[in-house]
């Protein structure tokens, strides 16, 4: 049901192009989306009957803005710039970055070869990216050792370490002819581009000898490395004629959700594939999301652009390569359109898996969530938030803040504080201080940052906790979150909700959940959740502590000292285990480093 106020706005809209940003009732950017026709697209939100997804959407939607622009193609870049600048909870979420890395031959005068994850337009030779890190980090070794260039920092006036092992051509003390590097970069080109029948045989040939003289440690690491050598650079299945770099894209639809598939094809090979799967606010475009998704697949940090993507037909090829600065294509024959064809039918085969787990996995995270905030009489939230304070006697205080987001752990918002203030047990006033603390830190920063609020905060406490998070949102802080704390019987088991607004007039009272219920478990879920993280944290900070106290009892060992000491050994442990050279090879003195171990 639209709002007065949307029912006014919606008389006002254009019939142009532009993008539509939908609002929910804090005022944050739910939704955004874009059209040929503003009037007729925002109108259908509220004017036509929504199911799904998309009705889920309109119950938020409390207002919306509108920008307009001249085309069709400016609808399309200015939807991809703010859903990147808004991250909207309905519109696709993207992971920043692959992670995967790459194989550089640098462009200097004496060049190297090292593993990156960032590829610059710098002149440099780029291979990858290898989605096996531990394999990309054992084949630059094995090119270091086999295909040696520079391994030190540069001219030093003598030879370095390296080239005495032949890992180094000697830019360290001479200078090396650009010949040998040539020769030298040309093996190593033509080995990462899969020519690597000759280092096989050799190494096949080293392994077998070294199990026959009963070397098995020394043939167990090159039968390794044989292994990640063949998973970066040897041919797995050619599927073209030439190296080309291509990126293959299609899409399958069904029951308002898109799945998107994309194949990397590299050197001649199909090297890896990535699935993408997102609910469709807006049905009738699929088409559009597809196009959308694309965009901003290679808006992302450290994406590298193909020389060349594929798509399915049907689209504005031209349009498409004019904004991402490369050749889009549609095979209609052949192998790539065989490619195009697997695709599809990998992203109907995740989606109909998503749909299976989807049916086991929403009764256990999005609906337990529901049940909780039935339980409460509140509308569906998507963001809990749960603390929990952890000391001992007092010492080293700290809370810890866990984010569930529909029904599921949020660990990338997961925060931990140091507590300021000193601990009074006699009268419950460390519990007090804590709380108002660290609540006024944590939504005192959203409030300056901006950022969204959680849907309710559960306190791991009675109504000691309850009382004092209340008091700071509404009385500092002017926030009107719902609160409720988590309460343990006497055999400490939790077992009831405690919540209700004191201050605005409405009694706390107890809730009783089902404990047989999906939203009982994800209640004890969130409360063990949240005592974990409390616990590890203070652990970790007090043992910190601890030995900080420790090593600053000992003559002669300054802050200076034993910061060097708690960055290279960390534990009491280490350093009592550490020799008198590992001591003085973490920065003291051959007296502090005698000194410290007769006194640990």
């Amino acid at each position: 049901m639209a709002t007065q106020l949307i029912e006014n706005k919606l008389k006002l809209l254009p019939e142009k192009p532009g993008c539509y940003l939908m609002k929910d009732i804090n005022g944050t950017v739910i939704y955004v989306g874009k059209s040929k026709n503003l009037k007729n697209r925002v109108r259908s939100y509220f004017k036509s009957k929504q199911v799904g997804r998309r009705a889920e959407l309109v119950r938020e939607i409390r207002d919306y803005d509108i920008i307009t622009v001249s085309t069709d193609k400016e609808a399309f870049l200015l939807e991809i710039t703010l859903i990147k600048k808004y991250q909207p909870y309905y519109n696709v979420q993207l992971k920043q970055g692959t992670g995967y890395p790459y194989i550089e031959i640098t462009r200097e005068h004496d060049p190297q070869t090292r593993l990156t994850s960032i590829v610059r337009k710098d002149g440099g030779y780029y291979f990858g990216p290898y989605p096996n890190v531990y394999a990309a980090q054992a084949t630059l070794k094995f090119i270091q050792k086999v295909f040696p260039l520079r391994r030190c920092h540069g001219y030093q006036g003598r030879p370095c370490l390296y080239y005495h092992m032949g890992q180094c051509l000697g830019a360290c003390f001479k200078k090396v002819p650009q010949k040998e590097y040539d020769e030298q970069i040309k093996k190593i080109k033509r080995f990462l581009n899969g020519d690597i029948g000759a280092v096989k045989q050799d190494l096949t040939q080293k392994m077998e000898q070294a199990s026959e003289q009963l070397e098995f440690e020394r043939a167990a690491e090159i039968r390794d490395q044989l292994k990640y050598i063949e998973e970066t650079v040897e041919k797995q299945k050619i599927i073209s004629n030439d190296n080309t770099q291509r990126d293959i894209f299609n899409y399958y639809v069904d029951k308002s959700w898109i799945s998107i598939q994309i194949f990397f094809l590299r050197q001649a090979k199909l090297l890896r594939r990535e699935t993408r799967m997102f609910p469709l606010t807006d049905t009738t475009d699929p088409e559009d999301a597809f196009t959308s998704f694309i965009v901003q697949f290679y808006g992302q940090k450290n994406r590298v652009l193909p020389k060349e993507v594929l798509i399915p037909a049907g689209f504005d090829n031209a349009t498409l390569a004019e904004v991402l600065t490369v050749p889009v294509r549609t095979p209609q024959r052949g192998q790539k359109k065989s490619l195009l064809d697997m695709a599809k039918d990998n992203a109907k085969l995740k989606l109909d898996d998503k749909f299976r787990l989807l049916e086991l996995g929403n009764r256990k995270t999005k609906g337990a969530q529901k049940e909780i905030f039935d339980a409460l009489g509140l509308p569906y939230g998507h963001i809990i938030e749960s603390f929990d304070h952890s000391h001992i006697q007092g010492a080293d205080p700290v809370s810890a803040l866990v984010v569930f987001k529909d029904g599921e752990p949020d660990k990338t918002a997961y925060r931990k504080y140091k507590l300021k203030g000193e601990v009074e047990h006699q009268n419950g006033g460390d519990e007090v201080r804590n709380t108002r603390e660290v609540v006024r830190r944590r939504y005192g920063r959203l409030l300056r940052e901006h950022k969204k609020m959680p849907d309710l905060i559960l306190m791991d406490g009675g109504q000691i906790q309850v009382d004092a998070c209340e008091d700071v949102l509404r009385n500092e802080l002017n926030l009107n979150i719902p609160v409720a704390g988590m309460v343990k019987d006497d055999k400490h088991r939790t077992n009831h909700l405690l919540f209700g607004d004191p201050i605005n007039g409405v009694p706390l009272k107890l809730i009783p959940l089902n404990p047989k219920s999906e939203g009982f478990y994800l209640m004890t879920r969130i409360q063990d959740e949240v005592h974990r993280f409390a616990i590890t944290f203070h652990r970790r900070r007090h043992a910190k502590n601890a030995l900080s106290s420790r090593l600053d009892s000992i003559k002669g060992i300054g802050p200076k000292s034993r910061n060097k000491l708690l960055r290279k050994f960390g534990s009491l442990k280490k350093i009592k285990e550490a020799s008198v050279d590992d001591l003085r090879a973490a920065g003291l003195t051959l007296p502090q480093a005698q000194t410290v171990k007769l006194m640990l």
